[in-house]
């Protein structure tokens, strides 16, 4: 005589029935990784820096076009001289006090006079969280390939 099936199993049960099919624990697996990767993912948008940590003038000057947020390093003196317009000016004995003027949501490209100072005030936006890059070159570069200045440098 065959055995009568049982229409009274809890929910319950149905549902450790249902997880024990591989294929159903395969498919958890996989939405379990992924949530941890969507995470991982965008935590790490703040910290982790997605630009080059040094670009050419002429990629600076492609971004600065952009609309990318140039920040210059060098002193008042220097920048009375000449500078990029629109640049934001933030002298870098000066940067570590003064973060809060620098937004934390965009990406920021770091000019000097050569690029040696840029790097300081690169290093010191990434370690502050920002997503910072500087330029190989300097403003020095910058202007030698014509690119927008206002004023012009003392020969």
């Amino acid at each position: 005589m065959p055995k009568k099936k049982n229409r009274n199993t809890s929910p319950r049960s149905r549902l450790s029935t249902y997880l024990r099919k591989p294929a159903v624990q395969l498919g958890l697996v996989a939405l379990v990784a992924l949530v941890i990767y969507l995470i991982a993912s965008s935590a790490g948008g703040s910290t982790a820096s997605t630009l080059a940590r040094d670009i050419s003038v002429d990629k600076a000057y492609e971004m600065y076009k952009g609309g990318t947020f140039l920040l210059d390093v060098r002193t008042q003196e220097e920048w009375d001289e000449y500078h990029v317009p629109n640049a934001t000016l933030i002298p870098l004995d000066q940067l570590p006090n003064r973060l809060s003027e620098v937004p934390k949501d965009k990406e920021i490209v770091v000019i000097c006079r050569s690029g040696n100072r840029s790097k300081e005030g690169r290093d010191i936006l990434l370690n502050a969280g920002y997503n910072a890059t500087s330029v190989t070159g300097g403003i020095k570069e910058w202007y030698a390939k014509g690119y927008d200045i206002e004023g012009a440098p003392v020969q």
